[in-house]
């Protein structure tokens, strides 16, 4: 049985079946969430609940983070109470969550200066990946340091790659939500204007999806739109946080992203419209409005 105590902070969609898969590959894990239902279900799975970030942070050989935005991050790892006022040098923090690649960087050096190492670790592969311990990892930092938490990260997915420093880990997971929303976008525009000419959805999908439009993305978006299922996994709500953090990591390598723009627009459009809180494929009810069409049976 592994040996090495591993803490874990934040429970939720993807931080809740990623702590549940540590312990099932016997490791001890203390986790922490500040939702007393999410803190339940990972003790009902055999995880030790823990009441703070200090508990967590002190008792962790290696201490993995999940969390909704960087500013969260920044503060978990070194605000007042962070991480980083309480655990031992030596010891290590993989960032699980998206952030931004200077976010890492930061928390690298601030954690450096006390002996600590910090890795960005971002994933890709949703909820289901999560739980089927599938995802892709992506992680930027200290080499020698990823070799040593290598093993415990293939627990969590089917792909754990190093991208180089500090920070190459987020700027990978951002490029590869770039490519994703603008995907998510495609497809339901694309069946938009398909069903506005009269094509069955469905049908549509079997006809090209073993083609050159085939697509993970396509395989997760068309199937919810057929039967109105909107229930997040991933929602727009973070897609769009993602992908701003990828427009802002454009603008300050001075790289044109228009794509990625427009994209990104679509997102805020469905979000300020109180669907931010809905899977990715609720895009198609931008199309649905103005085309005045329905894809699908059921209501979003």
């Amino acid at each position: 049985m592994p040996n090495t105590a591993l803490g874990f902070l934040g429970l939720g969609v993807m931080g809740g079946p990623m702590a549940r898969n540590l312990v099932k590959a016997g490791y001890p894990v203390v986790g922490f969430d500040t939702d007393e239902r999410r803190l339940g279900n990972f003790a009902a799975g055999g995880g030790k609940p823990a009441m703070s970030i200090a508990e967590v942070g002190r008792g962790g050989e290696v201490v993995f983070l999940s969390l909704p935005t960087g500013d969260i991050v920044r503060e978990v790892v070194v605000g007042a109470n962070g991480l980083l006022t309480v655990m031992k040098s030596g010891t290590v923090i993989v960032d699980l969550s998206t952030t931004e690649p200077k976010v890492a960087q930061d928390c690298a050096a601030a954690a450096a200066a006390k002996g600590i190492i910090f890795l960005d670790g971002p994933v890709s592969g949703g909820e289901q990946g999560a739980i089927d311990a599938a995802l892709s990892l992506m992680v930027g930092g200290d080499a020698t340091a990823f070799t040593r938490v290598k093993p415990i990260l293939g627990c969590l997915g089917k792909s754990v790659v190093h991208m180089g420093g500090s920070g190459m880990g987020q700027a990978t997971k951002l490029i590869n939500n770039m490519i994703v929303a603008a995907n998510f976008a495609s497809v339901c525009e694309a069946w938009g204007l398909a069903v506005k000419m009269g094509l069955d959805p469905a049908t549509l999908h079997e006809a090209i999806k073993g083609g050159w439009a085939g697509s993970r993305v396509m395989e997760e978006t068309v199937p919810r739109l057929l039967t109105r299922n909107f229930v997040p996994g991933g929602s727009v709500d973070i897609m769009t946080k993602d992908v701003g953090y990828a427009l802002n990591m454009a603008r300050t390598a001075n790289v044109p992203v228009p794509v990625t723009a427009l994209a990104h627009e679509l997102f805020r459009m469905v979000k300020a419209q109180g669907k931010g809180g809905q899977a990715q494929p609720i895009l198609i009810s931008l199309w649905e409005q103005w085309l005045g069409i329905t894809v699908g049976k059921g209501k979003s």
